[in-house]
């Protein structure tokens, strides 16, 4: 195993110098899923949600949280986002939502924490849109889908296990 970069060379933890790295086209993909019922994914599908548009908030507090990644997860360093989208599928078997979020940047440090905490503030706020209705909704199966760019290169997930 290499040796962890966030960590000096006392153990100390430590955000990593990114200045001599190379400025690269930089991507990231992640995806997670709620579960709900099937009378709560009908609340969503018919719009009839008591706390309003789910989507439509749920993409924009995901959008908004992977812009400000930096001030959730220690030792993330601000970044010039060009670009954080959340999308939505709904799925009838199971019941539940599938969240993708997409992000971008052309910098010197990747962008995978910024689309892992859009999928997971996205998910959350579904969550709260929805929770009078559906107490027992899960939130699983977040993780990376994609990443391209930088030094490390490319890397695409294993397809999930049904």
């Amino acid at each position: 195993m290499s040796k962890l970069s966030h960590l000096n060379e006392r153990g100390e933890a430590r955000m990593v110098d990114v200045s001599d790295k190379a400025v690269t086209s930089r991507t990231a993909i992640a995806e997670g899923f709620v579960s709900m019922s099937a009378d709560t994914l009908a609340l969503v599908e018919g719009g009839t949600a008591k706390k309003g548009d789910v989507l439509a908030t749920a993409r924009i507090a995901g959008i908004m949280a992977a812009k400000r990644t930096h001030e959730l997860i220690p030792l993330c360093h601000p970044l010039a986002i060009t670009k954080a989208a959340v999308d939505f599928e709904l799925r009838q078997s199971p019941p539940g939502i599938q969240v993708t979020a997409q992000v971008r940047v052309t910098g010197q440090t990747g962008v995978e924490m910024e689309a892992l905490t859009a999928v997971s503030v996205a998910c959350l706020t579904i969550y709260d849109m929805l929770k009078a209705a559906d107490k027992g909704m899960t939130i699983s199966n977040i993780r990376l889908l994609e990443k391209t760019g930088g030094r490390s290169g490319s890397y695409r997930a294993a397809p999930a296990k049904e």
